[in-house]
C-alpha cells in the first residue's frame, strides 16, 4: 500500500507561503463575486463602508461584516445565490425546526470541489481507494449522506448508501458486506454498538477499521468508548451546510490531534462570541468561515456558533481546529452557572447502567430555572442499577459543574432521534 504522503493532492503539498498567497488571491475573488452578484452582500459591505478592493491582506478580512443564520433566513429561498438559478445543480436545506430553513445551492463546480474535499478528508482518516464505505448519515436535504457518498466515490471507494435508521438491518449489512470504513454520527454509532451486543455479535470482530464521525459535538471519552468497544480508529470530520457540508475540516488518523481545516477552500477565523473581535491563534472562541472557491453561494465571515481554537498544522500544512465541544447557542446558563451538553456527556459515559444517550430538559419552577437530565438505561439494567445511576449522575453534576439537577433514567431507545442525532436540549421554559 502506498505511504499516506504519496496520496496527498496538490493543495495538501502547498508550502506555508504558497498557501497564504493562494488564500489571498481566492479571498479577493470571492469577495468580488459576492459583492457583484448578491444584493445582500453589496448592501452589507456598503453599510459597513468596505469594498472588496479594500482587502489587501488576509488580516483585512476582519473589517468585513459577519453573516449569520438569521441573514440567510431573511433571504429565503434564493436571495443568497450568486449565479442564475438555472446553473444550480443541487439544493440542500437545514431542518428549519426553529424557523425558515436555510437553503444552500451548488453549481457543478461546487459539487466537484465538495467531492474532492470529502475524498481528501477520507484519505486523511485512513480510507483508501477500493475500500467499502458504509454511509449511515441521513440522505436527503441534510448534507451528510450525499456529501459523504460522493466524496467516497470520488476517492474510489465502493459505497453502501445505508442512510439512517433500521439499526438491526445496518448491523446485518456491516456483517455481510464487510465495509472497512463507516461514516455516521457518533451517537448513532453507539446505537449500532448496542445492537451488535443485543444480537450477541462481538463488535470487535467486524471488518471495520475506521469510523469517520461528525454532525454533532463529541468528546474524547466517547472516542475512547467507540474505539475500545469496536476496535477501530475513530476520527472527526467537520462541516456545515452553510459553508459546503461535511469535508470542511478533518482529523488525520496518524495524529488524532484536532481537525485540519482545508484552508485552500475555507478560510477560518476565531472571534470573541460577544465582541466579534478576531482572537489570536490558540485562544478559544467562536469559529467563523469565509468560502474561497464557492460559486453558487459564497459565504463571507459566517458565524458558526461552534466553539474552538485554531492551532498550527501537524500532519498537514493547514491549521488545525480543536475538536468542537460545544456551541455558543447550546450553552445553558442555569442559576448563574454556565453548562454545556458535553460536560454532561462526560459524566453519563462513565456511569454504569446507562447508555451514552441523554437529553437536557429545561423548565421553570416558580421563579427558578430547573434542569432534568434524561439518560437512557442500558438494556437489562435493573431498577436498582437505574436508581444508582440517577444518584451518581446527579452527584457528579453537582460536584463537577456546581449545579443541582434532577435525573431521570428512561427506557433504552426512548429518546427522540433525528438523522441519527438526539436533540440534546429541550427548552420548556415559558418565553
Amino acid at each position: 500500500m502506498a505511504d499516506a504522503t504519496d496520496l496527498l493532492d496538490a493543495g495538501e503539498r502547498l508550502g506555508a507561503e504558497e498557501l497564504r498567497a493562494l488564500q489571498l488571491e481566492r479571498l479577493r475573488a470571492s469577495l468580488r463575486h459576492a459583492y457583484e452578484h448578491v444584493p445582500f452582500y453589496r448592501e452589507s459591505f456598503d453599510k459597513a463602508g468596505v469594498h472588496p478592493e479594500d482587502c489587501r491582506s488576509l488580516a483585512d478580512l476582519a473589517h468585513f461584516p459577519f453573516t449569520t443564520k438569521a441573514d440567510l433566513r431573511s433571504q429565503y429561498p434564493y436571495g443568497m445565490f450568486a449565479v442564475p438559478r438555472e446553473r444550480i445543480r443541487r439544493l440542500h436545506a437545514s431542518s428549519g425546526t426553529t424557523g425558515l430553513p436555510t437553503v444552500v445551492g451548488y453549481t457543478e463546480n461546487d459539487l466537484s470541489m465538495w467531492a474532492d474535499m470529502v475524498a481528501r478528508s477520507l484519505r486523511a482518516a485512513g480510507a483508501r481507494p477500493g475500500d467499502i464505505a458504509h454511509v449511515a448519515y441521513g440522505y436527503g436535504l441534510f448534507t451528510g449522506g450525499l456529501g459523504a457518498h460522493y466524496g467516497a466515490e470520488r476517492l474510489g471507494c465502493t459505497v453502501v448508501p445505508a442512510s439512517g435508521g433500521m439499526t438491526a438491518r445496518q448491523v446485518q449489512l456491516i456483517r455481510d458486506l464487510e465495509p472497512g470504513v463507516i461514516m455516521v454520527t457518533p451517537s448513532y454509532m453507539l446505537t449500532l454498538l448496542d445492537e451488535f451486543e443485543r444480537q450477541g455479535v462481538d463488535p470487535r470482530g467486524t471488518s471495520l477499521r475506521v469510523g469517520v464521525f461528525g454532525a454533532e459535538p463529541w468528546t474524547e471519552r466517547m472516542r475512547h468508548e467507540i474505539e475500545e468497544r469496536f476496535g477501530i480508529d475513530a476520527v472527526d470530520i467537520y462541516g456545515l451546510s452553510e459553508v459546503i457540508g461535511p469535508g470542511v475540516a478533518q482529523e488525520c488518523v496518524e495524529t488524532k490531534d484536532g481537525l485540519h481545516v482545508w484552508e485552500d477552500h475555507f478560510y477560518p477565523e476565531v472571534v470573541d462570541p460577544i465582541t466579534g473581535e478576531v482572537l489570536p491563534e490558540g485562544e478559544r472562541g467562536e469559529l467563523v468561515f469565509t468560502s474561497l472557491t464557492k460559486e453558487a453561494m459564497p459565504i463571507v465571515r459566517y458565524r458558526t456558533r461552534d466553539l474552538t481554537r485554531l492551532l498550527p498544522g501537524t500532519a498537514r500544512v493547514f491549521r488545525r481546529m480543536e475538536k468542537i465541544t460545544g456551541r455558543s447557542d447550546d450553552m445553558v446558563i442555569l442559576r448563574g452557572v454556565n453548562l454545556f451538553p458535553t460536560q454532561i456527556e462526560e459524566i453519563v459515559l462513565r456511569t454504569p447502567g446507562v447508555a451514552p444517550h441523554f437529553q437536557l430538559r429545561l423548565s421553570r419552577e416558580g421563579r427558578m430555572d430547573a434542569l432534568t437530565v434524561r439518560a437512557e438505561a442500558r438494556p437489562g439494567a435493573t431498577s436498582e442499577a437505574r436508581q444508582a445511576a440517577a444518584l451518581s449522575i446527579a452527584a457528579a453534576v453537582k460536584d463537577g459543574v456546581g449545579v443541582s439537577v434532577d435525573v431521570e433514567i428512561v427506557e433504552p431507545e426512548s429518546l427522540e432521534r433525528s438523522m441519527g442525532k438526539i436533540r440534546r436540549i429541550v427548552d420548556l421554559r415559558p418565553r
